[in-house]
């Protein structure tokens, strides 16, 4: 074994090296990304690492190389299993060969996501039994855990984290070496092909195998009981606290130093139920904690999953315990956990059951210098091609009915004033097909459907077949940054590039504009977005083509393009209209006084501000 400081997604990608993962697919998303990455990173030579065109794609890839015998994962974020469902909801019910691991990282808050969904449910959905690490360390020993239950019992198998399980640090021991497996290969068999007939024998037998799961867990060594006093040596009162991933690791820090957060009038027997497999949920284990105590409270991100859990184990055991968490108010429904949050709600629920707190400790300051931060809120980058794009498109459809259809990304940036240009964002690639639902319904309306380049590849080129086959006319704006960059600048089927650094086919990328024509757009512009006249005049262009037409704006991503030009602002020619911040909302422009100036730190030299200043006060140079 070595020490090693590694981030929870590190952790678990050194977890499948070790356990001998064999091919490992995936699709970036904040908080997962790091997973692939890392095993691409300290790959052995044998291991096949890709990113997909988007976690359906993914999904599949690795299913089929677990049918051969090999050892596959899948990494992904909570929305991306929406996408991945599918074939992971069949995968249940064909099985696997080698085992099948899916990563999939939540994120409460949400800080990165458009929706807050608890994965845990998604494994009870689709009866797949799911891990739930509280640290690195655990996330780490689950992988070799996961793939061996996969193996013996023939189903996917999920590990579910959450952000600050994903993106914390910690000092894990690693092995230095790594299981070796033979790969069996693929062998034919009826079992690969789900019939209606067979899918109703698959379900028996997944309901067969929970149950025995669910007792394999009862006794999973990171699965336990723990017994404690707080506030005193001769307790009154027994109480019962379950918790599961991080949020065992806020109490246990609550319990740990009671009295930095709680001061108790009297003693407390408690009883700490940590949960590492939530589904199946190890009912006897759950009895035997049950059976020791008066109340329980139960702390979990994001659904009250353990809750539920223990309710059931109450009624099928007649075991009569008050269980209390989210479902009463005990415990926030929604966002994040944090030890603040916990100790709040453990003092209110103590002392709702007339156990005596006489005070709350002071809350912890945000920072060491005793201050909090101010807040930033999200901006596109001094730069950004996309600003560029969205101007442009906002000055040519000025006085027109127009909607503007958002998608994931940093552009969903651009909904933001002064730009205020996205009016709806669903789910990836939702653009192209809401922008085709709102001109059904208002044809009068121009429909834009704004789209990244990534994107495009990963759910946009079914809406635009669909908008081609039923005559839906809309306008497409293919934001092209040659990236992915939300999540970190990996790499695309249109950058010519795979995540090992080799080219991705000759003798070029899969090109956008192409793949656009051969579905019958027409016509497909392509056009700098920082040449604002050009680009005005594209979108003047598309707009009254009698079709659904394109732009496709293209700029490379200021945060990975090096730039040698600098703007510069004539202070004796600028009279101060700010026309350049009121319209332009670049972080790199400011006004402390009657005239505008530029921070030279964050400007990217893009030109957008020179070409829009009513009095040429604003030059361009080479730096």
């Amino acid at each position: 074994m070595v020490k090693r400081l590694s981030m929870g997604n590190e952790a678990i990608a050194f977890g499948a090296i070790a356990a001998g993962v064999n091919v490992v697919s995936g699709y970036p998303g904040t908080p997962s990304t790091e997973v692939l990455e890392t095993i691409a990173k300290n790959n052995p030579g044998d291991i096949h690492v890709e990113w997909s065109t988007n976690e359906k794609a993914a999904m599949e890839i690795a299913a089929g190389a677990s049918y051969c015998g090999a050892r596959a994962m899948v990494t992904m974020k909570q929305v991306g299993l929406n996408v991945a469902s599918d074939p992971f909801m069949c995968s249940a019910y064909i099985g696997v060969g080698g085992g099948l691991v899916v990563l999939v990282a939540d994120d409460p808050g949400p800080i990165s996501s458009q929706t807050e969904q608890d994965t845990r449910r998604f494994a009870s959905f689709s009866k797949v039994p799911v891990f739930d690490p509280i640290s690195p360390q655990e996330a780490y020993e689950m992988v070799s855990d996961a793939f061996a239950i996969s193996e013996e019992f023939s189903t996917p198998v999920i590990l579910r984290t959450t952000t600050r399980v994903s993106h914390g640090g910690a000092v894990v021991d690693i092995s230095d070496s790594r299981e070796e497996r033979e790969i069996a290969g693929f062998e034919r068999s009826p079992k690969w092909i789900e019939f209606p007939r067979r899918a109703y024998q698959a379900h028996c037998e997944i309901n067969e195998r929970l149950p025995i799961i669910a007792e394999r867990f009862s006794s999973y060594r990171l699965n336990a009981i723990e017994e404690l006093v707080i506030g005193g040596d001769d307790p009154t009162w027994r109480i019962g606290i379950a918790c599961g991933g991080v949020s065992y690791t806020y109490v246990r820090e609550v319990l740990g130093e009671i009295s930095k957060f709680i001061e108790l009038g009297e003693a407390v027997s408690v009883s700490l139920l940590k949960i590492a497999t939530p589904f199946p949920f190890p009912d006897d284990l759950g009895a035997r904690f049950l059976e020791g105590v008066d109340n329980v409270i139960c702390f979990e991100e994001l659904d009250g999953v353990i809750e539920d859990a223990l309710i059931a184990v109450c009624g099928k055991r007649h075991i009569g315990v008050d269980v209390h968490g989210k479902h009463d108010g005990f415990v926030r429904a929604a966002g994040e956990s944090s030890v603040d949050a916990v100790a709040s709600e453990l003092a209110s629920y103590l002392s709702r059951l007339g156990i005596g707190v006489k005070r709350m400790a002071a809350k912890r300051e945000a920072s060491s210098d005793g201050f909090e931060l101010p807040t930033r809120p999200p901006v596109l980058c001094a730069g950004c091609p996309h600003r560029g794009s969205f101007y442009a498109v906002k000055k040519a459809m000025q006085g027109r009915k127009a909607f503007f259809c958002g998608d994931i990304g940093c552009y969903t940036l651009g909904n933001a004033q002064p730009l205020d240009m996205v009016d709806t964002c669903l789910c990836m690639g939702a653009d192209i097909t809401i922008a085709q639902g709102m001109k059904i319904v208002e044809p009068d309306a121009t429909c834009f459907a704004f789209i990244g380049d990534s994107t495009f590849f990963a759910s946009g080129i079914t809406g635009v077949v669909n908008s081609i086959y039923n005559g839906n006319e809309i306008k497409i704006i293919v934001l092209d940054n040659s990236t992915t960059a939300m999540t970190g600048h990996q790499p695309h089927p249109g950058t010519g590039v795979r995540m090992s650094g080799d080219p991705s086919r000759e003798p070029t990328p899969v090109s956008i504009e192409k793949v656009l024509e051969a579905i019958g757009v027409t016509p497909v512009l392509t056009v700098d977005p920082n040449d604002f006249d050009a680009a005005c005049a594209a979108v003047n262009e598309i707009v009254e083509a009698p079709s659904t037409a394109a732009i496709i704006f293209k700029s490379p991503c200021a945060a990975k393009a090096r730039s040698n030009r600098m703007a510069r602002i004539d202070a004796q020619r600028c009279i101060g209209c700010g026309k350049c911040i009121r319209e332009l909302g670049c972080p790199g422009l400011f006004k402390p006084g009657d005239k505008a100036m530029i921070d030279e730190s964050l400007c990217y030299g893009c030109s957008l501000c020179a070409q829009i200043c009513p009095v040429g006060a604003i030059s361009i140079e080479e730096v």
